[in-house]
């Protein structure tokens, strides 16, 4: 059974927006189709994107998900006249149409679900080291390396690259990283985490410092460097 996070902005249940996910065992929570639930998101295995009524609303939402990251597949809930509207712009895992029989969408479902978390096996679970691209995070000895290079990293500053790059993509506000990193009985403000965001990525030099990227308004995030242009919705600090 999955954890099916459904994002619509009509009032209607699950099984409305799409039938056939009512007939099936999986766990269904319905949100608000906004960018707002990027700053607490429940843990989800699956997204399901509603874009039956609102096309460029949901393939803003889908490319923001996309973007910013939640450590899980996405699928966009389109109707056969909406369907020719979806492309690979939209970043998306795969596409549904909203008469999908059970068969289908729990395929769909189980094959999205596989094929991300074989994207996302880049490291052994037995290594004790995380490895996202060229870097590489040592939890044991507490170094990290880059292109093979050790960086001068301090205690905190490890702490923080090796949370980000535990969760990929996935947003923390600058509270949720200063009470994971520095725990609840620091009495600093949030701007302790933007002062180490900043050597952080000073420490990863100009070629690999946007893999701290910024959520406008949100917080940060870990991400590789894009080969296309900068999401509008990342800056520095």
């Amino acid at each position: 059974m999955a954890r099916v996070l459904l994002l619509t902005n009509t009032h209607l249940a699950s099984a409305e927006v799409l039938p056939a996910l009512g007939l099936l065992a999986h766990s269904v929570r319905i949100l608000p189709a906004e960018a707002s639930v990027l700053v607490d998101v429940p843990e989800v295995d699956l997204i399901l994107v509603d874009a039956r009524r609102d096309l460029p609303a949901a393939k803003s939402l889908a490319r923001l998900l996309t973007t910013t990251g939640l450590g899980c597949p996405i699928i966009v809930i389109a109707t056969e006249g909406g369907l020719s509207a979806v492309s690979a712009d939209w970043g998306i895992d795969d596409v549904l149409l909203d008469t999908s029989g059970p068969a289908e969408v729990d395929a769909r479902i189980r094959i999205a679900m596989g094929k991300h978390l074989a994207l996302m096996a880049q490291s052994d679970p037995h290594s004790g080291e995380i490895r996202t691209g060229d870097v590489v995070i040592d939890e044991a000895s507490y170094t990290a390396r880059l292109k093979g290079n050790a960086l001068d990293l301090t205690f905190k500053e490890f702490e923080l690259l090796k949370y980000l790059a535990q969760h990929p993509g996935r947003v923390f506000t600058r509270a949720q990283l200063l009470q994971e990193i520095w725990g609840y009985d620091y009495f600093g403000g949030t701007r302790t985490v933007d002062v180490h965001i900043r050597r952080l990525r000073s420490k990863l030099g100009p070629e690999f410092e946007a893999i701290i990227g910024t959520v406008r308004n949100v917080g940060y995030r870990f991400t590789m460097p894009s080969t296309g242009k900068e999401s509008s919705i990342s800056e520095r600090v």
